[in-house]
């Protein structure tokens, strides 16, 4: 009987022992997937924060870029505007007097486009000093007509035309007196075409091979904005 009894007892223990151990195993396998499922919704957070960020960052990207193409816009227009102030009053930039031929005739087919360029006629001066480059390709003009060719289709808005004459004017009179002040609308040309690695080379030239001179010191003013 005693032992029946113990035998009884130590089964109750162990059932209890098991119970317990079971709801302590249950507890601790629900504590379990709580800190499974804080740990998941955890990382989701740490995504979608990263992912906010990321995209901040590239629209901020885009609006940084959007300004800096409208502030080179604005120092385009800026340029020009000035450009046409100067011939209108005869200052700076086109302002040197061109050759005079004896050829009445070469003359003439001279001083019709350059009328039309003062006249801001620029596209048909541009058109007109071209006839005048293939008709006398060894005038004495030939680097007034490049000069104000170039002039032209950077007022009319041609900037790669532009740069393509002027540059022309530069490496094959590089000497002339026209050769710097052609750079400086190469210049202004380029940064209207978004071109600014193209315009600082441009604006370092003049300063490097035309120093002393006007146009190298509104080089070295333009390379400030520049930067």
């Amino acid at each position: 009987m005693t032992n029946s009894l113990f035998t009884l007892r130590r089964i109750a223990l162990t059932a209890s022992f098991s119970a317990l151990a079971l709801s302590t195993s249950v507890a601790h396998a629900f504590a379990d997937d709580d800190a499974r499922r804080a740990i998941l919704e955890l990382r989701e957070q740490v995504r979608v924060l990263t992912e906010q960020n990321r995209q901040a960052r590239l629209l901020l990207a885009d609006q940084l870029e959007t300004l800096r193409q409208e502030v080179t816009s604005l120092r385009g227009q800026i340029e020009r505007i000035r450009f046409e102030l100067d011939i209108k009053n005869g200052n700076g930039l086109g302002n040197g007097p061109a050759a005079q031929v004896s050829n009445p005739q070469e003359q003439a087919a001279f001083n019709t486009p350059m009328a039309q360029f003062r006249e801001g006629k620029y596209k048909d001066a541009a058109d007109g000093f071209k006839t005048f480059l293939t008709q006398y390709p060894n005038s004495q003009l030939v680097v007034d007509a490049q000069f104000y060719q170039g002039s032209s289709l950077y007022a009319a808005k041609d900037f790669k035309g532009a740069v393509q004459a002027l540059g022309a004017l530069v490496q094959g009179h590089p000497d002339s007196n026209r050769a710097a002040d052609a750079l400086l609308i190469v210049a202004a040309a380029q940064i209207e075409l978004n071109d600014l690695g193209g315009a600082t080379a441009s604006l370092k030239r003049i300063v490097a091979d035309y120093p002393g001179s006007n146009a190298a010191r509104t080089a070295q003013d333009r390379l400030k904005l520049l930067q």
